[in-house]
């Protein structure tokens, strides 16, 4: 298990379309991600999830990674969430 943690900087937060493209995104790592901040975990790979969390700019989420390639998902889905825009 691996974790790291980002903020949003979108200024939108993770409303559908970041959501949508960050479910996307993270569906190309073969291993399980999940985004945490606080007591709530959620899966990245779900869009119902993400939505359903209502991720607002300069939350800051916890990215868990577990399985093959962990640390590179991670790594690379924390760099994606930093840059995301509209």
């Amino acid at each position: 298990m691996y974790s790291r943690e980002v903020t949003v900087m979108n200024a939108s937060g993770l409303h559908a379309r970041p959501a949508s493209n960050l479910v996307q995104y993270c569906a190309k790592f073969p291993c399980r991600l999940t985004l945490s901040g606080g007591h709530t975990i959620i899966d990245a790979k779900s869009i119902f999830s993400v939505l359903s969390a209502a991720i607002k700019p300069g939350t800051r989420l916890t990215v868990t990674g577990e399985g093959e390639s962990e640390q590179a998902a991670v790594d690379a889905v924390c760099d994606y969430i930093a840059k995301l825009e509209g």
